[in-house]
């Protein structure tokens, strides 16, 4: 089990400590409705460092992250970042991920945790024939997310940095904390704005404490990965492992929008095919009608009790308070404001298809 450089912070915190992804990681702290309340209302931090980074760099850095992403990196400038996934052979996805453009001939790629073997293996396959110059810094790097509609004004006193001015989507490298050059990212996964905070694993406990020091006037809280879930689920945003996967096109998943035939990519001719047709399942988002809790796996049925798909995340939404969720049905049945029916235990409880995000602020 792999650990952050705040693990044993998390520990003094008395957070409760989980296996995610290979690392023990903090799940919560004072509970996920406490939390998810914290980032809804005032700002929270989150260590995300089990997060992998790769650095992409040379004059052949851009024609590799075009071959095996979906999204169209030729459009970032210095200072842009952008959400892609990398497509499999097959139809499916090997992960999702957030390209930065660092400098012109620097790339930083940033993926999930569970995967990043698994990337690394598959970008080196497509460098072989390209040349890129390729380097996985996840061990060496650290990762914090300040999360919630106080975070710039609860953080500005930690940088020069004018934090308001960052746009979603955008960085800058700059100082924050006493260190210097960092990347300051405003790429949230909460839908309640903030930023994110790249820095060495040396540095990072400085960062944490002036952070919480910072924003103790503001209410600041440390959160835990399961409130992560609740927010990143609240504002519709796919998991990689629960809503897709390298069964999962991006075009059932929703994710045609970051997928460009602006130029060839892996597998791009089969999806431009499956654009043109269609698909017969899709990723849908539901609210139920009635009380009850979707979990991951649970069937998902027409008003006969037919299958027709199964929940991929769901949880009791703490913003909105009715039980919220993903899942991919038949087409036929994802269009907004359709009935399905969850199955819950031994009954079916009647769900609405709706358009997300589920939580509008």
């Amino acid at each position: 089990m792999k650990s952050t450089a705040l693990t044993k912070t998390h520990e003094v915190l008395g957070a409760k400590m989980v296996p995610f992804a290979g690392y023990n990681m903090p799940v919560s702290y004072e509970g996920v409705n406490v939390e998810h309340e914290t980032v809804r209302k005032s700002v929270g931090v989150f260590d995300v460092s089990h997060m992998g980074e790769f650095l992409i760099e040379g004059p052949k850095a851009l024609e590799l992250i075009q071959k095996v992403t979906s999204n169209d990196a030729s459009k970032l400038t210095v200072g842009k970042a952008q959400y892609s996934c990398f497509p499999n052979e097959n139809g499916g996805i090997v992960d999702d991920l957030i390209v930065y453009r660092i400098k012109e001939e620097t790339y930083l790629l940033v993926v999930n945790a569970s995967n990043i073997d698994k990337d690394w293996d598959h970008i080196s396959k497509y460098n072989e024939a390209i040349g890129a110059t390729m380097r996985n810094i996840s061990d060496d790097y650290s990762l914090l997310a300040i999360q919630g509609p106080k975070a710039v004004e609860a953080m500005q006193s930690l940088s020069s940095v004018n934090l308001s001015e960052i746009k979603f989507y955008n960085f800058v490298v700059g100082d924050f904390a006493g260190i210097d050059h960092v990347i300051i990212s405003a790429t949230g996964y909460t839908g309640s704005g903030g930023f994110e905070i790249y820095c060495k694993n040396s540095e990072v406990q400085q960062v944490w404490d002036k952070v919480l020091e910072a924003g103790a006037d503001f209410g600041i809280k440390p959160i835990g990965l399961a409130a992560r879930d609740t927010l990143r689920l609240e504002m519709g945003y796919c998991l990689y492992g629960n809503d897709i996967d390298d069964t999962t096109s991006p075009f059932e998943a929703g994710l045609g929008w970051i997928t460009k035939f602006t130029k060839e990519f892996v597998n791009s001719e089969a999806l431009a095919k499956q654009k043109e047709e269609g698909v017969s399942k899709k990723l849908i988002a539901f609210e139920l009608d009635e009380r009850g809790i979707p979990r991951q796996g649970y069937s998902i049925v027409d008003v006969d009790g037919n299958a027709i798909g199964k929940v991929t995340s769901g949880t009791m939404s703490p913003s909105l308070s009715k039980g919220i969720g993903l899942g991919y049905v038949s087409k036929e049945h994802s269009k907004a404001d359709g009935k399905v029916y969850i199955q819950i235990r031994k009954g079916s409880v009647p769900a609405t298809v709706i358009k997300l995000p589920f939580y509008k602020g």
